[in-house]
């Protein structure tokens, strides 16, 4: 194929049909993200932490210990020794119930973990797409840049010999001023992205070498309807909602046991006859006042779970619905990009024209700046279509 067509081969391969390198690629990138990313840590060390704190409240209370050394106000000699010890505890079902609140409590910690860990996966994957944009447009770049060196060293030949006027020669200079400035500009923002996803990694900078094709992200078969509720399933956001909304409704029979009786088992053993007396310290306390309001509270806090959890499932289908819009629309507009460019003609022609004085120098770059616009779009249309396929797959991360 020659090297100077319009459109590279590389920029002409489907961008849904990524290569295996290119998946393996992106994919390690990730595993290195989260392995070494420190918000990330900091999420499963937080959903640990909590859940240990939430299993504390399910202890049993301390045990106490008393002892009592009374005498005889008119004979010292007479003393009377009481030792008592005791253990109090709520009613045992009650504890049944906490556990379960608990456990739901934890699958819900687990679960805002995942979700912490699929949207830092998200920036990092949004990062590699824009590299590898990055990277093709400083391939096309770089082939502007050295078309326009060359035209700029001929035209100077040129105008030494009386071939070419100053008005060509400023319009070349000017190009290669242009297309410097973006290839200057476009280095500065893939040294940005890789400092970025460096700063995801922990700090530590990620081999890109291998960021130089689109994994595979094949357009939807099914229709949104079909695949949508399979995607919200999947969503951990909307999971730990559901698990906060299932122990807020379960935290409601916990309110209603409060109302049983808390016991108290204990050994006691009074010297207060010559022969000590030993026995067992049974009590209970009611709470009349304890626990008032509190069925009310854990029935108000379960609506409002329920509300949210909710909220965010209509919230999250309305964006998932709009990554599905956008990849579609993304697709169909890349299709019409690479059907056009590739019965455009070869840029070599068009330069062979130029130098034979087929067409003027205005003319040529105009045709070549359209050309290379149209290259740049197409790059960052796809650029934009494994986002948006990405943002529609998150759950996947």
């Amino acid at each position: 194929m020659n090297k100077n067509c319009i459109l590279p081969f590389a920029l002409l391969l489907t961008f849904a049909v990524g290569s295996a390198g290119a998946q393996d690629g992106v994919t390690q990138v990730l595993r290195q993200v989260e392995e070494n990313n420190p918000a990330l840590k900091s999420a499963v060390y937080d959903a640990s932490s909590q859940k240990l704190a939430n299993r504390a409240e399910n202890n049993l209370e301390n045990p106490s210990l008393s002892y009592s050394h009374l005498w005889d106000s008119d004979d010292k000699d007479i003393t009377v020794g009481e030792l008592v010890i005791s253990q109090g505890f709520d009613f045992p079902s009650l504890y049944a119930t906490r556990g379960k609140v608990n456990r739901l409590r934890a699958s819900a910690l687990d679960a805002q973990a995942e979700a912490t860990r699929q949207d830092i996966l998200l920036q990092a994957k949004e990062l590699c797409m824009d590299i590898i944009r990055l990277k093709r447009t400083q391939s096309v770049l770089d082939e502007r840049l050295g078309n326009a060196e060359s035209l700029a060293k001929l035209y100077a030949t040129r105008l030494s010999t009386g071939d070419a006027n100053a008005l060509e020669v400023n319009k070349v200079n000017l190009e290669l001023l242009n297309v410097r400035t973006e290839s200057r500009t476009n280095r500065t923002a893939l040294d940005a992205a890789l400092d970025q996803l460096a700063a995801l990694n922990g700090g530590l900078p990620v081999d890109a070498s291998a960021l130089t094709d689109y994994p595979s992200a094949p357009l939807p078969s099914q229709s949104f309807e079909d695949i949508c509720d399979e995607l919200l399933a999947a969503d951990p956001s909307l999971r730990a909602l559901q698990g906060e909304q299932l122990a807020a409704e379960k935290q409601i029979s916990v309110s209603r046991q409060g109302w049983l009786p808390r016991l108290e088992l204990g050994y006691r053993r009074n010297t207060e006859t010559r022969h000590p007396l030993n026995g067992v310290v049974v009590g209970f306390s009611f709470p009349l006042f304890e626990n008032r309001g509190k069925v009310k509270l854990a029935k108000a806090q379960s609506l409002g779970a329920s509300l949210r959890r909710d909220d965010a499932r209509l919230k999250a289908a309305s964006y998932l619905a709009q990554c599905y819009d956008e990849a579609r629309n993304l697709y169909a507009s890349i299709e019409e990009y690479r059907q056009t460019l590739s019965s455009q003609q070869d840029l070599a022609l068009l330069r062979r024209a130029l130098d034979g004085g087929e067409i003027s120098m205005i003319e040529y770059f105009v045709e070549v700046s359209v050309v290379y616009q149209s290259q740049t779009n197409l790059l960052q249309l796809e650029c934009q279509y494994q986002k948006a396929m990405a943002r529609l797959y998150r759950s996947r991360l």
